[in-house]
């Protein structure tokens, strides 16, 4: 919320009125979030977004391809060095309203040294990447991207599977700035500078393999 938007909520003569509702609203919100905690299922992907759950359907075969040869690469690297934990679409991130259930997710080691082997809820990661589909596009770019931002996700990729571009946003303040689109070239973390891959290789299977080769050698 804006310093502006804020102050003039609290001059508002409306302002009781305004808290009295939002109060409701988030009450009922953590009575719905309960239940969706007690009825989640570990073989649908689903998430917990402004109050409703969001079921997703199954993806396209260009979607899984970018998703898992990003999510090899990142995991390759990071276990060869130990470097934390990546995970790939079913762990759930628990932010302040909503809960997320990303396409790939980094944690630093020094988190990730805090899990354990039954927990189901976690915090927000240090890096998210999300690969786009029709039915996700505006949330990823809009409500998601709002809201890694301002739970301090230090680095977002938006990976577009059909054009088969990179964008990554790195956090500055409590906002993310494009730092780099593209669809060729090489493709650096700031998060981990180690990391640095081809962009083609997440997307064709030979320059993933060819990529990998190199992060497993290094």
């Amino acid at each position: 919320m804006s310093d502006a938007l804020l102050d003039r909520l609290v001059r508002s003569p409306q302002l009781g009125l305004y808290v009295d509702r939002l109060t409701g609203v988030l009450s009922e919100e953590r009575r719905r979030r309960e239940q969706f905690y007690e009825q989640m299922n570990e073989g649908v992907k689903q998430e917990f977004i402004n109050g409703e759950v969001v079921v997703h359907s199954p993806v396209k075969m260009r979607h899984e391809g970018a998703s898992r040869g990003f999510m090899e690469l990142w995991d390759a690297h990071v276990r060869v060095r130990k470097l934390g934990y990546v995970s790939h679409e079913k762990l759930l991130i628990c932010l302040t309203r909503n809960d997320y259930e990303p396409d790939i997710c980094y944690f630093r080691a020094e988190i990730a040294a805090g899990f354990t082997p039954a927990q189901m809820k976690f915090p927000a990661p240090d890096i998210i990447v999300e690969v786009l589909s029709e039915s996700t596009e505006a949330v990823d770019r809009g409500l998601k991207f709002e809201d890694y931002a301002a739970h301090g996700v230090r680095e977002y990729f938006i990976v577009d599977p059909e054009h088969e571009v990179v964008e990554q946003y790195l956090l500055k303040g409590d906002a993310y700035v494009l730092h780099l689109k593209m669809n060729s070239g090489s493709l650096r973390s700031h998060v981990i500078p180690s990391f640095e891959i081809p962009v083609r290789a997440i997307f064709d299977p030979q320059e993933n393999l060819a990529a990998l080769r190199k992060l497993l050698a290094e």
